[in-house]
């Protein structure tokens, strides 16, 4: 069988050599049968099958011997396909014949298209012409290969653009208006010729000085042309071959040869490359390795800036992912040729880049100054390049575990590219100083402010350091307008002139980031009072909801970092004052851009997932959650306690909470059946403000000196020194609002001794107390005492009937609430008539003295009352 499907393949061309191979194989074969039958004929049949099987074998030898005509099975096949050929045969001949080649049909492909063209000048039919012209473009493409452009391109292209110049002429003259549509094809090959016979302009001059020479030229080429194997080989080892690497090979093309860079041929490689940028299937990892070498070649500061602008944009394709960060050796590469770009710019005053320039189209020659020209603009924009260089910085750090080396060796690139920033700025005080070039006052904010970004966070000695660095890269000579040498030593005076700067010359988002980076780097300095006006005058806290989240999120760090600041000063009341928008919402790690919290019942969209990780800080960035919650709780419990002790002990006062948050963890502590020693900065702050609560002040400094938390802030032994300080003011004020119901005179000498207190300092805090309307009691200088007022004592009797009273309003507003619901808010009279709605305040609960009961819209505590039945209400009942 395999001799069968030989012999009868059509498609194979065989030489005479295996014909004659075969033929001999056929007759061997057929002298084989005839013995055979002959031997058989005479003897017994074995079984029917076979007998069968050998007449079928024995006539077919006959008729093989009889005549050529009546031949069958695969003698008669390889017999017919060896000599004799049918009509079937010679129409696939015919067909075979007709079979062109890839070159032949591209080139019918292309002369179509030019026929096309010449019906549509024939008609006037601009769309036509525009969508031929357009598919002969990407023809000719085809059909060079490395070869000649076809002279009849040349011919179809130099016509059309003497059409297209008398059809343009004869719209000026005639009044009659063309079809719209026509209108926007013709202007679409005006583009697009303007476009492409630049490249082909010394073929079109040659083609209309000779036309008939030109094209005869042609045919003289294709009848000396020889066989394109021969071609090939012979023009590829005529081309001056480029060297090969360490391991002795070479970059090939198309057509198989190789390719040559050479300082001629930069710009029509990189228009290749830039027309290939964005489409499918394009390896852009080669485009870069192929601009590296023209990189290598290129001699003059125009091919240098044109071939570094083109290759900085590709290395940032490589990072174009939302979610995918640039390699770290490109990006490195990237700061490299960014700053080589700078350095070209600054030897060569004669070219800029500019982002309103006009392209230069001619790969031909580079462009020259004209008269009265000062410089050559190149299209570009250094700061889009610098903002996106420092985005991918920021986009690699958050992909980085911020606990390994990994992130801290990555983390050194932030100097090379703060030196890159300060490069650019001086690049563009440079451009501005000539007004023709009209360089956007936008451009010039932008890059001070990603240079304002990456000093405003950061301690004034690592500024000092980065600065002094980068002033060192540029050299004694240069000097900047925007932040003078002598003003850049001193990080204060640098951050003051940055954003003295922006506020004169910038508006809306810049303005309000410049703002908040000047009032956080005041804070995280110690400046608290000076931040304070600043954030005040700002007025910022009305506006904030209309800014973009990256504002609101820096508004939320300044705010933090004051309060912090505050803290540090001693000042608790501003210090939680401030801290509790952010703290007391619970959701600090979103606020501040430092990590996503899963809540339980709530959907997030993949893509608001996206975006919430997008905007995280880098953890060098970070405020430390911990610290943050520790100061809050501090605070917090500083003011609760003595406020606490103070309800609980006057029935009078009104009932007030300063944090909900701080409540809701003391409720829980006090719930808690059993206490054992605490393990975290929420248990220490907790046994501290009962044990405070309790009068034991120094075992309640005890136990905030024993947070460890404490030694990540500056000068941790004098923040522990002021808390001392602040634990025994409080305790004494918790004292004397526990126990002035028991007293009728209390001597000064003795809280002195209690506290560890100067006479002074108790003084100054009971007359402080008095002149608040805190404590009803009056302070006798002579005899150092203090004189307690007795109030009206509460029988246990009226105490409990308070409480009814509590505990029916509270039944009272729950039916509001009900009414509200069902009449559809209808019953919010009784809101306007003093009383509570649907988020009214409630009454207390039984135990300790109860609250206020002054119009029986007492506000219910998160675990006020219920505390003071504990350890304070202890204390109270003695």
């Amino acid at each position: 069988m395999s001799r069968f499907f030989r012999g009868g393949d059509d498609s194979s061309t065989e030489s005479s050599s295996e014909e004659e191979e075969l033929y001999s194989e056929e007759e061997e074969e057929e002298e084989d049968g005839q013995v055979k039958a002959k031997a058989k004929a005479g003897s017994d049949d074995d079984s029917d099958e076979d007998q069968s099987d050998e007449d079928s074998d024995e006539d077919e030898s006959d008729s093989d011997s009889d005549s050529d005509d009546g031949l069958k099975g695969v003698n008669k096949f390889l017999k017919k396909d060896a000599f004799t050929k049918s009509d079937s045969e010679e129409s696939d001949e015919e067909v075979r014949a007709k079979v062109k080649s890839a070159k032949d049909k591209r080139l019918d492909e292309l002369d179509a298209s030019i026929k096309q063209i010449e019906n549509g000048q024939k008609n006037g039919d601009w769309t036509l012409i525009s969508a031929e012209y357009d598919k002969l473009n990407r023809q000719v493409a085809k059909v060079q290969d490395g070869r000649k452009t076809p002279k009849t391109y040349i011919r179809i292209i130099a016509e059309l653009e003497d059409f297209m110049n008398e059809a343009l002429a004869k719209q000026k003259v005639t009044p009659k208006k063309m079809n719209a549509s026509q209108a926007r094809a013709l202007n679409a090959v005006k583009q697009k010729i303007k476009k492409t016979n630049k490249e082909y302009q010394t073929q079109i001059d040659a083609y209309r000085e000779d036309k008939d020479g030109f094209m005869e030229s042609e045919e003289e080429e294709e009848e000396v042309k020889t066989a394109p194997k021969a071609k090939r080989v012979s023009y590829a080892a005529d081309l001056p071959v480029e060297e090969a690497d360490d391991g002795g090979f070479a970059t090939v093309g198309k057509g198989g040869r190789t390719l040559q860079y050479t300082p001629e041929s930069i710009f029509k490689h990189l228009r290749v490359i830039l027309e290939s940028r964005g489409k499918k299937n394009t390896d852009r990892v080669e485009q870069i390795k192929v601009m590296e070498k023209l990189h290598e070649i290129a001699t003059t500061p125009y091919q240098q800036i044109r071939v570094l602008l083109t290759l900085v944009s590709a290395r940032f394709d490589l990072g174009s992912g939302t979610s995918n960060s640039m390699p770290l050796d490109h990006w490195k590469s990237a700061e490299k040729e960014l700053t080589a770009l700078l350095k070209v710019l600054e030897d060569n005053h004669d070219f800029v880049v500019v982002e309103n320039a006009e392209e230069w189209d001619d790969d031909e020659k580079p462009p020259t100054l004209g008269e009265g020209e000062k410089y050559i603009k190149v299209p570009g924009s250094i700061v889009s390049y610098i903002e996106r260089l420092d985005d991918e910085l920021v986009r690699s750090l958050q992909n980085i575990d911020p606990h390994t080396s990994e992130y801290i060796e990555r983390l050194q690139d932030e100097g090379a590219l703060f030196n890159t920033i300060f490069r650019g700025l001086l690049y563009y005080e440079y451009l501005r100083k000539d007004t023709s070039l009209e360089i956007p006052q936008e451009s010039i904010n932008r890059i001070v402010m990603r240079r304002l970004e990456h000093v405003y966070f950061k301690p004034a000695q690592v500024v000092k350091t980065f600065e002094e660095n980068s002033w060192k890269a540029v050299g004694d000579q240069v000097e900047s307008t925007i932040t003078p040498r002598s003003q850049a030593q001193d990080p204060h005076t640098l951050v003051h002139v940055i954003c003295n700067y922006l506020f004169n010359n910038s508006d809306g988002i810049l303005r309000a980031r410049a703002m908040l980076c000047q009032v956080y780097f005041l804070a995280l300095h110690g400046e608290y009072y000076r931040a304070r006006d600043m954030m005040l005058m700002s007025h910022l806290q009305e506006t904030i909801p209309n800014f973009d989240v990256q504002t609101q999120i820096l508004y939320n760090r300044t705010l933090v970092q004051v309060g912090l600041c505050a803290f540090r000063k001693g000042l608790v009341y501003d210090a939680q004052n401030t801290l509790q928008e952010i703290c007391g919402s619970g959701r600090q790690k979103e606020l501040l851009a430092q990590g996503v919290m899963m809540q339980r019942f709530n959907q997030v969209s993949p893509e608001q997932e996206r975006l919430e990780k997008q905007r995280q800080l880098p953890f060098h960035m970070h405020i430390n959650l911990e610290l943050l919650e520790c100061v809050y709780l501090t605070c917090s419990m500083l003011l609760e306690i003595p406020l606490l002790a103070q309800t609980g002990s006057s029935p009078d006062v009104r009932k007030r909470i300063i944090s909900k948050t701080y409540r809701r963890m003391l409720e829980y502590h006090e719930r808690q059946i059993f206490t054992g020693p605490p393990e975290n900065t929420r248990d220490h702050v907790m046994q501290a403000s009962k044990a405070l609560a309790a009068g034991e002040w120094k075992k309640s400094i005890n136990f905030i000196h024993s947070i460890k938390i404490w030694d990540l802030m500056p000068s941790a032994e004098d923040i522990k020194t002021m808390l001392a300080k602040q634990i025994q003011e409080e305790g004494l004020r918790t004292y004397l609002f526990t126990y002035a119901p028991f007293y009728d005179t209390l001597s000064i000498d003795t809280l002195s001794g209690m506290f560890e207190l100067d006479n002074t300092k108790v003084a100054a805090v009971i007359s402080k107390m008095i002149s608040h309307e805190e404590l009803a009691a009056s302070l006798d200088q002579v005899t150092s005492n203090v004189i307690f007022r007795k109030g009206v004592e509460l029988s246990r009797l009226q105490s409990l009937a308070l409480t009814l009273s509590d505990k029916a309003s509270a039944l009272i507003e729950t039916n509001e609430r009900t009414l509200e619901q069902r009449t559809q808010g209808t019953s919010n009279a009784f809101e306007r008539q003093g009383g509570r709605g649907r988020g009214g305040a409630r009454g207390g609960r039984g135990g300790g003295r109860g609250g206020p009961r002054t119009g029986g819209a007492t506000q219910r505590q998160a675990g006020g009352t219920q505390f003071t039945g504990g350890a304070l209400g202890a204390a109270v009942r003695g």
